[in-house]
């Protein structure tokens, strides 16, 4: 009886602490009675009302109890943490019923939960909590719940949730999972890591009331942030089943990298058969580098296969590395026009962070592999790069001692390829260093002044391993029986000084030596001891070994610089124009090495000599036998204007460069008895259109005459009844670029298609892979507020173009033609902020014909992507067509069919 007594008392104890804490919180509540919930007058209660339960012993108070230990166990705590709450309208706490009740914005705060609804009722002592909407006279539903523990948000109808057992019940709950969005019918959370959801609908659509499509499934397993298992599962399109599904589904969710496999392309091929692309497994190895296996496959034997890794460490360096191989089955075996090749393409680009080491720095940009790859293979991604013609590649280490005098050592190697010759020339490697520009004579602080005290030297130094080879070659050990090898030391020496105030001086001169480790020999050619009338050729014979040879030659150049201003007046559009004439007069001596050059009979019969140097097939030239003392000219100009500006509030006129660069340049060899005048060469450059043009010209014009044959003789064009020069070739190339944005002064992104080996632009057309949802940019992450709403786009069109013209003149012997004559452009139109439509082609004004043209159209559907590529003619005619959705996690949710471009003989 004392036990039940003391239990009691105990109990009392408690709710009184209890409510005397509140009550000195709020103490006007002491004189509001107690009423039903509908009755209660309204009372604001702040975030600081708060209530602890269960969290502090309470001794008891009576000492007369003889009882000093009560012998029934007390009760766990209920609640564990401080309990946070407030509400607009009021609060009411029943100590009968254990609640308390918040009506009206009612809020409440729990440990790592959060509560927000029209109305929460919290029983302590089950140490639960039930929130639902208010419904008003007219039967509005407001204020649904909003509830959030942890990390994980649900937005339901109705929700009751037990903070000890973490069992919830949620009616009509909406939840997000890394950009997927869940509304489940009745929702069951069994603990904090297992969810279970019926009638589940989940989209990556962004308007969760009303989306465009969802997938329902009728039982849901869902793991926060690790999974979700589904049954059966169908796509419905505007709330319109569709006979799309699987009997169950697993969509992996984690905000980390995660391994899986990548999900293939299927298709048919006229030439190969029915086919998979793309498919293999994305390896998530660490934060620092990935790879991605992918493997094609077709039906008549041909298969393909690609590692692609990315790697990234941050302040130190980035890059990615890409790696094709393609055996290829053409028609069937025991056909004509059967055949099997192999194909294979590496990229690798590698950039160092300038912060990493300002001392030494490493890069790599690689593109090489079979001269018929980009032409060959039918990946779509290898589209509009089967125009490239040449492949080259560079890797590069380059360090920097920064002692006085600084020396900077680098080593590079190299790759040049065209793809039309076949022809691979490789540098393996190429080793340059530099020692800083000394002067000897200048003081350690101030100005160098006059021509003693501006005395300086360099040493320069580069050696070269030169492969030439072939394709077919290439990789084998062939390739290096050819290998040249060499170095050369140079030491140029240099001053320069005023004369006569207005005229700069240079006096230089240049001293190499170059080193070979093969060099010729050639015998002479003899008669036939057997047969007198037959002549045994002289033989050209390969020495290895050390050999070197030294040159040297002396220059200097006069030069000034002239201003000429043309003043027009300070009302007018063009106030100014300034001609800038920069005219210099050179003169070089080169003497003549015959020490180095030997002799060997070709003709045995008629003992006819022919000079030669067994330093013939060097790297880095013959010393030269010729006597040269020539004299050089050259006229630069430039020319700009001062123009008033359009902005009425700029004071100052802006200035506009005319002419970037007009240049006229020759030379006469005083040494030479005939043909002593070089020709004179044009060139120049300006930007035209706000500098949106760029314009560059040049041209070669002859003052001497050519004979019947083409070949130059001794006699002036004038002379010989022609003009005072012969023009003899010219060229003119154009590119403009132009947008909407620019027009706007915006930045506008170009397409880049050097990731697969191309161009920087989309000129030769764009390489897209729609089944990756990388290539759609940015639009699934693009906030609504960026996008330009719609009676933006009825009176301004986004668009951008691109024009690159070429034209090459040919007259070097009377043949008066135009050698080249082409157009190429390309363009992209947003008609509506749903529909692109671009197109990239050219035309050949000499063959008169269109060059490759591809068109492309776009069709954005909110979630999903519609893509349409069309090649209209040409022997790479075909299109490719996708829908699919947008989002990464969905991305294998798509449909493709292409039609590949039949192979021709």
């Amino acid at each position: 009886m004392q036990t039940k007594k003391h239990y009691i008392l105990t109990q009392l104890l408690l709710l009184l602490i209890s409510s005397f804490a509140i009550s000195q919180e709020l103490p006007e509540r002491k004189k509001l009675p107690i009423k039903p919930i509908q009755e209660m007058d309204t009372l604001k209660v702040s975030l600081k009302d708060s209530i602890k339960i269960g969290t502090r012993k309470v001794r008891d108070t009576i000492k007369n109890d003889s009882i000093q230990k009560d012998s029934v166990p007390q009760k766990a705590p209920v609640l564990l943490d401080l309990v946070k709450y407030k509400s607009k309208d009021y609060v009411k706490i029943s100590q009968r019923t254990k609640q308390i009740y918040l009506y009206n914005e009612a809020e409440l705060y729990y440990q790592d939960t959060e509560l927000k609804s029209g109305i929460i009722i919290l029983d302590y002592e089950k140490n639960e909590v039930y929130a639902g909407r208010l419904k008003d006279s007219a039967g509005v539903y407001s204020q649904p719940p909003y509830f959030k523990q942890g990390d994980n948000i649900v937005e339901p109808d109705s929700i009751r949730f037990n903070f000890d057992s973490e069992k919830a019940k949620i009616w009509n709950s909406r939840t997000e999972q890394n950009g997927t969005q869940i509304l489940g019918e009745i929702t069951k959370k069994e603990n904090d890591s297992v969810i279970f959801i019926k009638n589940a609908k989940f989209t990556t659509s962004k308007d969760i009331d009303n989306p465009e499509y969802y997938f329902l499934a009728r039982k849901i397993k869902l793991v926060p942030k690790k999974k979700i298992v589904s049954g059966f599962t169908n796509l419905y399109i505007a709330d319109v089943p569709t006979p799309i599904g699987f009997p169950f589904a697993y969509f992996p969710l984690t905000d980390d990298r995660a391994s899986g496999f990548i999900f293939p392309t299927f298709g048919e091929n006229s030439s190969r058969g029915y086919f998979f692309q793309n498919g293999g497994y994305y390896f998530a190895i660490s934060d620092y580098f990935d790879l991605a296996l992918l493997a094609d496959y077709y039906t008549n034997g041909s298969y393909a296969f690609r590692g692609e890794t990315n790697y990234a460490v941050r302040y130190r360096f980035r890059g990615n590395l890409s790696v094709r191989f393609e055996a290829l089955i053409n028609s069937q075996r025991g056909f004509p026009d059967y055949s099997k090749s192999n194909i294979y393409n590496i990229r690798w680009s590698h950039n160092q962070d300038a912060k990493a080491n300002p001392n030494s720095r490493f890069s790599a940009s690689v593109n090489l592999g079979s001269s018929s790859f980009y032409q060959a293979s039918i990946n779509q991604l290898n589209t509009p790069n089967f125009l490239n013609n040449t492949l080259n590649s560079s890797v590069s280490y380059s360090k920097t001692f920064p002692s006085y005098p600084s020396v900077n050592v680098s080593l590079t190697a190299t790759h040049s390829q065209n793809t039309n010759t076949e022809s691979i020339n490789l540098t393996l490697p190429t080793l340059q260093a530099s020692v800083e520009r000394i002067y000897p004579f200048a003081p350690k602080d101030g100005a160098k002044k006059g021509i003693i005290q501006n005395i300086n030297f360099q040493y320069n130094l580069r050696g070269e391993n030169r492969i030439n080879t072939t394709d077919s070659l290439f990789f084998k050990k062939e390739m290096f029986e050819d290998a040249k090898m060499g170095m050369r030391h140079s030491i140029p020496v240099n001053t320069n000084f005023k004369l006569f105030k207005y005229l700069s001086v240079s006096l230089g001169g240049n001293y190499d030596e170059v080193w070979d480790f093969k060099t010729t020999n050639r015998t002479d050619a003899t008669l036939d001891p057997n047969d007198t009338t037959m002549q045994i050729a002289s033989v050209k014979d390969t020495i290895s070994g050390f050999d070197s040879y030294r040159t040297y030659n002396f220059s200097t150049s006069i030069g000034t610089t002239l201003y000429g201003t043309f003043t027009r007046g300070e009302d007018r559009k063009i106030q100014a124009i300034r001609h800038t004439i920069r005219p210099s007069i050179s003169y070089s001596y080169n003497p003549a090495f015959d020490q180095y050059y030997d002799t060997y009979i070709v003709d045995a019969e008629n003992g006819t000599m022919q000079d030669y140097t067994r330093f013939e097939d060097g790297l880095f030239g013959v010393p030269s036998r010729t006597f040269a003392s020539s004299i050089g000219i050259n006229v630069a100009n430039t020319l700009e204007a001062k123009v008033r500006s359009n902005d009425s509030t700029q004071t100052e006129p802006k200035k506009v460069m005319l002419l970037n660069s007009f240049n006229f340049s020759t030379s006469y060899n005083i040494a030479a008895d005939s043909l002593a005048w070089a020709p004179v060469r044009v060139s120049g450059s300006t930007q035209l259109f706000d500098n949106k043009m760029s314009v560059n010209f040049g041209a070669n014009l002859d003052p001497y005459s050519i004979d019947n044959q083409g070949t130059r003789i001794n006699k002036f064009n004038i002379n010989n009844g022609g003009s005072l020069f012969r023009l003899t070739s010219a060229n003119l190339t154009l590119n403009y670029s132009i947008s909407s944005k620019s027009l706007d002064g915006k930045e506008r992104k170009d397409s880049d298609n050097t990731r697969s080996g191309g161009r920087d632009d989309d000129l030769f057309g764009r390489a897209q892979d729609f089944s990756n949802s990388d290539s759609f940019g940015n639009d699934d992450d693009e906030d609504d507020e960026e996008k330009e709403d719609v009676e933006a786009y009825r009176s301004k069109i986004p668009w951008d173009l691109r024009l690159a013209y070429s034209m090459t003149y040919l007259n070097s012997n009377r043949q008066n033609e135009i050698s080249n004559n082409s157009l190429m452009f390309s363009g992209n139109v947003e008609l509506t902020p749903q529909w692109k439509i671009g197109v990239s082609s050219g035309y050949d004004f000499k063959n008169k014909g269109f060059t490759y043209t591809q068109m492309r159209f776009e069709r954005d559907l909110k979630s999903w992507r519609i893509n349409f590529n069309w090649v209209p003619f040409s022997s790479r005619a075909s299109w490719y067509f996708f829908i699919g959705i947008k989002a990464s996690v969905l991305r294998d949710v798509k449909w493709e069919k292409r039609s590949e471009p039949d192979r021709r003989l």
